[in-house]
Parts: C-alpha cells; sequence; structure tokens
C-alpha cells in the first residue's frame, strides 16, 4: 500500500471539495468541479477502498463498536482548513456520526484528515482526539 499516493489522492479530494464550497449552482464551472470530484472519488474507493474500510473497521471496533462502518468517502470532510504549510485540520462539525459508548451523551463523529493523514474523532463541539494516524 502506498500511503503517500493515497494521501495525496485524498488532499487532492479535498482541494476539491473546497473549492466547490466556495461556489454557487450558478456558477458555470460548478458541473465540471463537481464532475472532477465525482471521478477522484470514485478512484479513490476504487484503488484504497479495501484498505480505508479496513481502518475504519479498526477504528469503529475499538471506539464505537455499535456503529456500521460506512464507505470510506463519507467519511471526507465537506471542507478542510489548509495552512501555509499544507498541514490539513477540520471542525468539529464535520464526519459521520457515531455513538461511542465511552462518551455518552455527546455528538461524536469521525473524519478523514490527510497530510498526514489520520482519523480524527470529534467530540462535542471542541474537543478532537486523533485517533488513528498512518504508519
Amino acid at each position: 500500500m502506498d500511503v503517500k499516493e493515497l494521501d495525496k489522492a485524498i488532499q487532492e479530494i479535498a482541494k476539491r471539495r473546497n473549492a466547490l464550497s466556495k461556489i454557487d449552482y450558478n456558477n458555470p464551472k460548478y458541473d465540471d468541479l463537481e464532475e472532477e470530484l465525482h471521478d477522484l472519488e470514485d478512484s479513490l474507493q476504487v484503488k484504497y477502498g479495501d484498505y480505508l474500510e479496513e481502518v475504519l473497521q479498526d477504528v469503529h471496533d475499538k471506539y464505537c463498536p455499535d456503529t456500521d462502518v460506512l464507505y470510506p468517502i463519507a467519511y471526507l470532510a465537506k471542507t478542510y482548513s489548509i495552512n501555509e504549510k499544507n498541514e490539513y485540520a477540520v471542525t468539529n462539525k464535520e464526519g459521520v456520526f457515531v455513538e461511542v459508548d465511552s462518551i455518552p451523551g455527546k455528538d461524536t463523529k469521525l473524519v478523514i484528515v490527510p497530510n498526514p493523514m489520520r482519523v480524527i474523532l470529534n467530540v462535542g463541539a471542541d474537543q478532537q482526539q486523533v485517533v488513528w494516524t498512518v504508519k
């Protein structure tokens, strides 16, 4: 598994999602950008889907065993912030809702973040925990 290529693929999707979030449906570039995004997502699923599903299954088994694993694309954020060092981050609003038994009564979500590739557990409105990182 070439995790550097996987990370680059997720970064490309993140960039397209960010670009798409900044324009509205009436923009003539919207349809082309959306098509590019879907092609990148399909390619990610075909090339790395099995690996990502294993990673997500391991995370689910450890933190939220009562929640079903979804397709990896679902765990990608709608938007990412990217700093001048090309480091990616997400807000606590991002991710797939999961039920974490050890954190009852709080909204908890899992999200995949690139560079370095990792899975973050968003807890409530202000807490984030890295629950997996690429090796």
